[in-house]
C-alpha cells in the first residue's frame, strides 16, 4: 500500500498499519521503531518508544559569586538534547537532602533563588533537564558565599 503524506493519517488502511506497528513497537522495542520510522513519518504519525538512550547535556551558573542573606539570586541553566528539553528544574541541596525550588519549561532555563537567612555560609544549587523521551541529567552543583 503506497503511503502519501497527511492525508494517509486519515486513511483507514494506514491508521491499522500505525496500530500494528505501535503493538510490535511496544513488544519488540526501539530496533523495531527505527525500521518502521519512514513509514510512521510518511503518515505524520509518531510514536513513543521509551528512552532513546542519550541524556540532556546541562550546565548550570550564578549571577555572582556571593550574595547577601536574604536577597534573590538568579541561577540560569543551559540544557540541550536531540529529543528537546521538556524542562529543567531547579534544586537547593540542604543537608537532609535536595529541595525543588521549581522548574522552568523555556529558554533561558532560569530560576531567581533567596539566600536563606538562617545563618548558612553557602547555599548551594544544582539543576535537572528532563528531555521531552524522560531522560534525565543533574548539573554540577553551584556554590555561592552568602554574607550576613
Amino acid at each position: 500500500m503506497p503511503v502519501h503524506g497527511p492525508r494517509c493519517a486519515r486513511s483507514i488502511g494506514c491508521m491499522q498499519w500505525i496500530q500494528s506497528f505501535q503493538a510490535l513497537a511496544h513488544r519488540r522495542g526501539v530496533a523495531l521503531v527505527t525500521a518502521c520510522g519512514a513509514l510512521l513519518t510518511a503518515c505524520n504519525v509518531g510514536i513513543w518508544a521509551g528512552s532513546d538512550g542519550q541524556a540532556p547535556s546541562i550546565s548550570l551558573a550564578a549571577a555572582t559569586t556571593s550574595v547577601t542573606a536574604g536577597q534573590s539570586l538568579r541561577f540560569v541553566a543551559a540544557a540541550s538534547d536531540g529529543d528537546g528539553i521538556d524542562s529543567v528544574a531547579f534544586y537547593r541541596v540542604d543537608a537532609s537532602g535536595p529541595v525543588l525550588l521549581g522548574s522552568d519549561t523555556a529558554e533561558p532555563y532560569q530560576w531567581d533563588v533567596v539566600a536563606p537567612a538562617d545563618g548558612r555560609t553557602t547555599l548551594s544549587v544544582f539543576a535537572r533537564a528532563t528531555d521531552n523521551i524522560g531522560d534525565q541529567t543533574d548539573s554540577a552543583t553551584v556554590t555561592v558565599t552568602v554574607t550576613p
